[in-house]
């Protein structure tokens, strides 16, 4: 029969239409797009901004261009970059900044994010994520469960991310659903769907606009993450057998296609177009018009993924942590549809066993092998407010400028599909940007202002934050000098990522330490004024450092050392005490998320009945017993400079609390190699810890015992509730007695008050002085002035403190929201404080806290004052200033000073053992 005489259904027109929009390329053109005249995320009434005197890092030329001059905004949109025309804004409502030379760059881009699905403060009623009824879910969507009241859109904003990638699954199901971008600014809608940038068409049945299609974003996962639903092999099969099924449903669609197209009606008759909403966006994915974000981390996984997108042909956008991906570069190479997109953390090696290789020179091997990397904060997880921080490591550790800034600007856009838009900084994209205090990639670099869509969403100035006096200094306005890691990076690759830890050489002689620039050594205790606690001496100005046999003998301009075993120059640098980490998990397990490299179960008393056989019903154990030397965390923290933790069997991180009873912690040396060396342990019982508060919905111990249980129970223990003779009696007698530190982990400022209160009535019944402290202390600030009258100690864990629990949702933000942080209110009232570390994966970063303690005190910290918080403070609080003191070890540094990013440990003075590592 004639094509021309079959009879053309009535809708043909709209099915030809949607036939041949099969066939279009998602992404607009950029010179089409580019010229439009107002954004569509444009809120009327918003006042233009010029912008002047700018040092504009735009992210374009792969992060090498750099413009001088100013930038206007307005409708939404960058009108004009450099040399902008009076006529463009004079006698328009204008505001004008002046950035007074000041950094500039886009606003940041968040390829990983489940922010607004586990909102802060956690609570049941907002947890949206990991769907149980897995492990194939591509129908879901993440802006149906986006809770726009979640607090962590304001601080991710303050740290300068103005776009995240929401995706619905933390790697718990195999397809987790559809993933959205969205900005991060609240709009007069107040609605999730205005927060969504560029919202594909099929979320509503919108008509395409005049650009071209919009790109969708798809979650899958891979390896361990996956098991509620069986193993790698049952995994790999649910893929296939969706794609399988996807495909069918395109080349059904492609031969309905083709018949129409054809004019053969008649053949048609009254079929339907094969669809299936179920499978739909997997149909998408195959015809690529879908960014697919891959959570995948282990060779074995990678492999597989590779094989998969090989045969469905699968462009795969990103793959999210990765950690393996720097081993297997060239396998990567042959995935269908090009290089992925490599997202990292800079340092989230070791808390899995998939994640055990993982190494911070990752972003820098990869990124010579040609792929574009990405940093990523995997916010819940981690604070989306440092995504900064991660491309600061990144650089730290050997990633160069360029590539580090734009791994969290155009490199992420570009993998979301999304750089026509967001991620560089040029005429007709969006007015996302921010305005810094210093070069973004100097350590606290902290924004001053942040617009989104041309909406002022931060201004510093206008809240009268000042920029301290350390942060303005010429030497913060351009990128730090890093160290050389050269021999690391090719060790890590020699050894499949697992290096030796151990020092290179061990001198037990004389050592000359040339050319030290900063000296930091314990002063002695004033036994005529026991009141005041010994700190730390400081010396400025180049010098030369002898030690003998681990000890310090000569410190002068110039001393004698000729007839040195080793020399060693430093370039610059410093030599400090050992830091103390203090929170952690170090030296009782060896991979965080894998049980069987820890202690094992703990039993919680007020949960269940202790075994008969302890003979203690409170069964209080010690940390001593369990320790673990040469785990890889504890040797990292070692050659990072942490030379000893103090550990307890609290659980360390954001969503776990532990049960009541955390243990006797004990303080160890971190680079001992077994526990019979000398000392390894540097006190076998340190303090007896506790644990009062709520536990948020995520955590294991959920939903526990009311605190009003947990405080009788602490009441009866300290006021002679169990025997002597057992261990819960004989050591809560010690703390009630002030024979050993109570450290009570606790943040809400409420239980706070209860238990000043009831260290009050202790200390009244039984005639003692209780030596007690709060650590994680996250409300502390509210009671500054009472609890430096009850003389209690804080140790502030983690240093730089968020809303992640109820129980910690009345936290001070500091700079740029608040003038001021729970560190600094609680020094301004006399409170002694510590800092603490969190997640043992992240302890080599401690001396960067101190450094980023320093410089956000607008100057109330002095050098000297900030290392104190981890070394001579909680020596102090923990009561082991006799067992560390002048015996303490010491750290040498090349290049620079010990808190900041140019220097790197080289080497450990140990006096206790009378020699020097040299790392």
């Amino acid at each position: 029969m004639n094509t021309e005489s079959q009879e053309r259904p009535h809708d043909s027109s709209s099915i030809l239409a949607r036939c041949a929009r099969l066939r279009d390329a998602p992404g607009p053109s950029s010179s089409e797009f580019l010229t439009r005249e107002r954004s569509d995320r444009y809120e009327p009434g918003t006042r233009a901004t010029l912008i002047k005197n700018v040092t504009l890092w735009t992210g374009a030329r792969n992060g090498t261009e750099i413009v001088y001059g100013d930038i206007l905004l307005d409708r939404g949109l960058v009108q004009g970059i450099g040399y902008i025309p009076e006529a463009l804004y004079v006698g328009k409502d204008t505001d004008v900044v002046d950035a007074h030379g000041g950094w500039v760059t886009p606003g940041l881009v968040d390829l990983y994010s489940r922010a607004g699905l586990v909102s802060a403060p956690v609570t049941t009623g907002a947890l949206e994520l990991d769907s149980p009824n897995g492990p194939i879910l591509p129908w879901l969507r993440s802006i149906d469960g986006l809770n726009t009241h979640d607090a962590s859109f304001a601080y991710a904003v303050a740290g300068g991310v103005t776009t995240v990638q929401v995706l619905p699954d933390s790697g718990h199901n195999a397809i987790g659903g559809q993933a959205f971008m969205i900005k991060l600014r609240k709009t007069s809608q107040r609605t999730p769907t205005s927060m969504l940038l560029e919202p594909p068409y099929q979320l509503n049945g919108t008509r395409p606009d005049p650009y071209a299609p919009r790109w969708r974003h798809l979650m899958m996962a891979c390896g361990e993450s996956t098991r509620a639903y069986g193993n790698r092999m049952d995994n790999m099969w649910a893929l296939r057998a969706a794609f399988a099924m996807a495909r069918g449903f395109r080349d059904a669609q492609d031969a309905f296609c083709a018949r129409a197209e054809a004019g053969l009606w008649g053949e048609i008759g009254s079929e339907a177009y094969p669809e299936d909403y179920r499978w739909e966006v997997l149909v998408d994915v195959l015809r690529g018009k879908t960014k697919v974000s891959v959570q995948c981390e282990e060779a074995v996984d990678l492999d597989a993924l590779v094989r998969l997108s090989q045969e469905f042909k699968i462009p795969i956008a990103s793959i999210q942590g990765a950690h393996e991906a720097y081993l297997v570069s060239g396998l990567l190479k042959t995935m269908y549809g090009g290089l992925p997109t490599i997202a990292l953390s800079a340092d989230s090696s070791r808390y899995k066993r998939e994640t055990f290789r993982g190494s911070e020179f990752a972003p820098r091997i990869l990124g010579e092998s040609g792929f574009q990397v990405a940093m990523k904060s995997d916010q819940n997880t981690h604070n989306s407010r440092y995504l900064l921080f991660e491309a600061q490591q990144a650089h730290y550790y050997g990633l160069p400028p360029n590539m580090a800034l734009t791994a969290v600007t155009s490199v992420p856009a570009n993998a979301a599909g999304l750089s026509h838009r967001i991620g560089i900084l040029r005429e007709g994209a969006d007015a996302d940007l921010v305005l810094w205090d210093s070069h973004p990639l100097q350590l606290g670099a902290c924004p001053r202002r942040v617009w989104i869509d041309g909406v002022l969403q931060v201004d510093a100035d206008r809240s009268h934050i000042p920029v301290g006096k350390a942060k303005n200094t010429s030497t913060r306005r351009d990128p730090p000098k890093v160290p050389n890691f050269d021999v690391e990076k090719e060790k890590v690759l020699r050894y499949d990522g697992l290096l030796s830890l151990r020092p290179n050489t061990t001198v037990g002689g004389r050592v000359a330490f040339r050319n030290v620039k900063e000296l930091f050594t314990r002063n002695n205790r004033d036994y005529l004024h026991p009141d005041l606690f010994p700190g730390l001496d400081v010396r400025e100005g180049m010098m030369d450092v002898i030690v003998e046999r681990g000890r310090v003998t000569c410190v002068a301009r110039v001393c004698e050392g000729e007839n040195a075993d080793a020399v060693v120059d430093l370039h610059g640098g410093a030599i400090a005490p050992g830091i103390m980490s203090f929170g952690s998990a170090l030296g009782i397990e060896e991979i965080e998320s894998e049980p069987s490299t820890g202690d094992g179960m703990k039993l919680d008393p007020l949960k269940g009945d202790i075994p008969k056989v302890m003979g203690d019903v409170g069964g209080l154990v010690r940390v001593s017993d369990a320790l673990q030397f040469g785990t890889r965390n504890a040797l990292v923290a070692h050659r990072a400079g942490v030379t000893y933790a103090t550990t307890s069997f609290v659980r360390p991180a954001a969503f776990s609390r532990g049960s009541f009873m955390g243990g006797l912690s004990a303080t160890l040396r971190t680079g001992a190699h077994h526990g019979m060396e000398r000392a390894a342990i540097i006190k076998p019982v340190t303090a007896l810890h506790v644990v009062i508060g709520r536990p948020a919905p995520v955590s294991p111990g959920y939903p526990g015992m009311s605190m009003s249980m947990e405080i009788a129970t602490l009441r009866r223990l300290l006021l002679n509730g169990e025997d002597a003779s057992t261990e819960t009696g004989e050591w809560f007698r010690k703390a009630a007695n002030g024979v050993i530190p109570l450290v009570i982990d606790v943040s809400s400022a409420d239980v706070m008050a209860t238990l000043i209160k009831l260290k009050d009535e202790v200390e009244e019944k039984r005639g003692s002085y209780m030596r007690m402290i709060f650590s994680r202390a996250t409300e502390a600030h509210i009671l500054a002035g009472e609890i430096a009258h009850a003389r209690i100690g804080v140790i502030l864990s983690p240093s730089r403190q968020f809303p992640w629990s109820w129980d910690e949702r009345r936290v001070i933000p500091g700079s740029p929201l608040t003038n001021g942080s729970a560190l600094t209110t609680l020094l301004k009232h006399g409170v002694v404080v510590g800092l603490g570390t969190w997640d043992t994966i992240h302890v080599q970063e401690t001396r960067f806290d101190l450094g980023w303690a320093m410089l956000d005190s607008n100057d109330l910290l002095t050098k000297k004052q900030a290392y104190e918080l981890m070394t001579t403070n909680l020596e102090r609080l923990l009561d082991l200033e006799g067992f560390v003191g002048d015996m303490g070890e010491l750290v040498a540094y090349e290049g620079g000073s010990a808190m900041d990013f140019t220097s790197k440990a080289v080497a450990i003075v140990s006096p206790a053992r009378g020699l020097v590592e040299i790392l």
